[in-house]
């Protein structure tokens, strides 16, 4: 295999009509629209309908669409009971797979015309899937997974807290869906895309989805990289500590990206309404601890932040528990990833690369008392 092939890097897989990375604008692009101009003026909902649909809603469209999910939020018994019986302990990505899964039992896509319902079900049903066995897990609470809050990310955190959200926070949940929503031909996108071209149903596509997004190397580094910087009171101690770190070698997660040579367009987003929030709470602690580190691996190893490092503090300041951070990914991406489903089906041939054989020469059958 030719080294820079590795992980696919450099490889083009498939054609996309939804999404650039390190192209055009200021580096990410949805259909065609900037993702500073997405973030800034869009919701998550008009972004979901774009990338799901092809173009922005109009007025009408927009209000109908909002309407749709909110009439779709409420967790079939069923799949409560599931949730009640998975441990406390777990993992929440597992809880979301499962979640998935389960919902793909209850709902099964029975033909390819069903697929935006189902689609739409899991937009809305996601919050409420983690934030059920969340606080189901916690203290025994069976709260109900429908509310009256107008948007995906208003709905998550009445239902994490249990009370109507602070408006600032509500804004920056707008953003960070956005800024999660899509991203490409990455490893979970991928996933889908291989999973839809077998035919297979959009429940086992968005579950393998989830299952790649688990892994620490893709959707984890915002919960790593808060388990960092919480242990530093300072910004000098987080700098003499970090320093440790990059001489020992050890991987510091936030940092660099696959496709970004200069820098991550989302971490400017993210990073103002992480100081705003800091500004909020009174904070003196972590957004300079997370601003130092930000400077030192750009001083000692010439790496910039990605989108996960600073959407790290601003969770944090939201109230949100850590464990909790990539499933909002999740309920981000599902957008992406059905999007990619949908686009796959359209244009479908089974994806099948070929692999470079590395093994023994063909060799001769020996029998096992001959062996020795």
């Amino acid at each position: 295999m030719a080294e820079n092939t590795a992980g696919l890097r450099g490889i083009t897989a498939g054609e996309t009509a939804l999404c650039t990375v390190g192209q055009a604008g200021t580096g990410l692009t949805y259909r065609g629209y900037d993702i500073h101009d997405l973030a800034e003026k869009a919701t998550f909902e008009e972004v979901a309908f774009l990338l799901l649909y092809g173009e922005l809603p109009t007025a009408p469209q927009l209000e109908a669409y909002l309407e749709r999910l909110k009439g779709l939020r409420q967790l079939p018994v069923a799949l409560r009971e599931v949730l009640e019986r998975i441990p406390a302990d777990a993992h929440p990505m597992d809880v979301m797979r499962t979640g998935a899964s389960m919902l793909g039992n209850l709902e099964t896509e029975a033909d390819f015309s069903e697929q935006d319902q189902h689609i739409d079900r899991m937009l809305a049903t996601f919050p409420g899937i983690i934030t059920y066995w969340h606080r189901f897990a916690q203290d025994g609470t069976r709260i109900e997974t429908d509310s009256d809050e107008p948007n995906t990310g208003a709905h998550f955190l009445r239902l994490l807290h249990g009370r109507s959200p602070d408006p600032l926070h509500v804004k920056v949940m707008q953003a960070s869906l956005i800024l999660y929503a899509e991203h490409e031909f990455n490893a979970s996108t991928f996933t889908a895309r291989t999973c839809a071209s077998t035919l297979s149903d959009i429940h086992s596509c968005i579950t393998g989805a989830i299952g790649t997004l688990r892994g620490p190397l893709h959707g984890g580094a915002n919960e790593a990289a808060m388990a960092m910087i919480e242990d530093w009171q300072t910004p000098d101690e987080a700098e003499r500590e970090l320093l440790g770190m990059l001489e020992r070698k050890e991987k510091i997660m936030g940092f660099g990206h696959a496709i970004y040579r200069k820098s991550d367009p989302r971490n400017a987003i993210i990073k103002e309404w992480s100081r705003q929030l800091a500004d909020k709470v009174g904070d003196t602690r972590l957004y300079p601890v997370s601003e130092r580190v930000e400077a030192v691996m750009q001083r000692e190893k010439g790496l910039f932040c990605n989108a996960d490092f600073f959407h790290a503090s601003a969770y944090h300041f939201m109230g949100i528990p850590t464990p909790l951070f990539t499933p909002i990914f999740v309920i981000s991406r599902l957008t992406g990833w059905a999007a990619h489903v949908k686009e796959q089906r359209g244009h479908n041939r089974i994806i099948r690369p070929s692999a470079d054989y590395t093994g023994p020469e063909l060799r001769t059958w020996v029998p096992i008392e001959q062996r020795g």
